[in-house]
């Protein structure tokens, strides 16, 4: 895909499973080699793989195949990206279901950002049962999740998503980072 300095559609890159186990990447790597590749005004959220960036291309399939190929090139590893624009986002904030429990438990709100809602479908119908903490609910191709803080790994449903097999098809983010990136897109005029 050719991206040039004309780029006038932005798009959120949710990387699955960087600077958190063996693959590590400078957010600094990661804007210059994206931005390298053609893609303007590259900004990362954290250091937990959140890009937002311009392309020439208003088709998030041809962003996530050059995403995908400039990081493989870059960086040696099989990476998997999923694309989203910023109603697609701000989509996935408003949908978050759960409302605040009134038991004094502090929990995270995550949003399973998937490939499709037959993975979401899939994910669910496949979950051995969640812990009697978790609360879990599909939105499209979403799987809104909330569990106490400090028990996210411990969770049954956390260990389900960590399977080989959901690897190149979902990414999870807290809803405090969905906000973040969002706050990276352009204003609407």
């Amino acid at each position: 895909m050719s991206v040039t300095t004309r780029a006038s559609h932005t798009f959120a890159v949710f990387l699955r499973g960087i600077n958190v186990g063996g693959i590590r990447i400078a957010m600094k790597d990661l804007c210059r080699a994206l931005s390298d590749a053609g893609f303007a005004e590259v900004q990362t959220v954290l250091a937990s793989g959140n890009v937002v960036l311009r392309a020439e291309t208003a088709d998030p399939a041809a962003v996530k195949e050059s995403v995908q190929a400039t990081l493989r090139a870059a960086f040696g590893y099989d990476a998997w990206v999923i694309v989203k624009n910023r109603e697609q986002v701000a989509a996935i904030i408003d949908g978050y279901p759960f409302t605040p429990a009134d038991d004094g438990v502090l929990r995270h709100a995550y949003a399973v950002i998937t490939t499709g809602p037959d993975v979401v479908k899939q994910m669910l119908e496949d979950n051995p049962g969640l812990s009697p903490e978790e609360r879990a609910a599909a939105g499209g191709d979403v799987l809104y999740w909330e569990v106490p803080k400090g028990s996210t790994l411990e969770s049954n449903l956390s260990k389900h998503l960590a399977k080989p097999r959901y690897k190149p098809l979902t990414t999870t983010r807290n809803l405090n980072t969905m906000h973040k990136v969002l706050a990276k897109f352009p204003p609407q005029s």
